[in-house]
């Protein structure tokens, strides 16, 4: 796998954070961290790689404030520093069904580039991986990682709700259920604070 050293995914991350602060910075180490504690279970998968690919899968918002073009931004930026692996894990991610209409707010990227988004996800056929990031992608906050549901109510609140949105989080419940068949677990079992964070409990 073309992956960076832990070492360059923290800089490439802490570099993304002084061009564009937000809380996808911390969302992005839950998701990390999420993704490496699942990894350690699963009878395929290097937790060190799934930790990576977890740290850098929102790269491209480096680039600004931006809705789903962040994707081909994170693919562009990745495949120049010759990383094509997190290339690919910036587009997948955001898409549980390889449908570019799927993804969570508008398209706001050009119409070349959704064009080159649907063409990668039909000819780009999941991974492991892919599966492994898109469910902790939708069970991490920037607080920590949480109830799927709580994450769906947060990114339908933000972005609203469209004619894929009940397909999307169906197939979120079957990648979860997936991965639970393969590691012989919930996937909470291996998630620290998820109640904490759920319910906010510290209140």
């Amino acid at each position: 796998m073309q992956i960076p050293s832990n070492q360059r995914a923290f800089d490439y991350l802490r570099e993304a954070e002084g061009m564009n602060p937000g809380p996808w910075v911390s969302h992005s180490q839950h998701v990390a961290q999420a993704a490496s504690n699942i990894a350690k279970h699963h009878p395929v998968m290097n937790p060190d790689h799934a930790f990576i690919l977890g740290l850098l899968h929102d790269i491209g918002r480096r680039e600004g404030v931006y809705g789903m073009r962040h994707v081909v931004d994170g693919y562009t930026y990745m495949m120049s520093e010759g990383y094509p692996d997190i290339a690919h894990i910036s587009i997948t991610h955001s898409y549980p069904i390889p449908n570019v209409m799927v993804g969570s707010s508008e398209w706001d990227g050009t119409e070349e580039e959704r064009e080159f988004v649907a063409d990668y996800l039909a000819t780009h056929p999941y991974t492991d991986y892919d599966r492994l990031i898109q469910l902790c992608d939708s069970i991490c906050m920037s607080e920590g990682p949480v109830l799927m549901e709580k994450r769906f109510v947060d990114v339908t609140m933000r972005y609203g709700f469209n004619s894929y949105t009940i397909e999307k989080w169906s197939a979120f419940f079957d990648i979860k259920d997936s991965i639970e068949r393969l590691i012989g677990h919930s996937i909470y079992d291996y998630l620290d604070g998820v109640i904490k964070n759920t319910f906010r409990t510290e209140l």
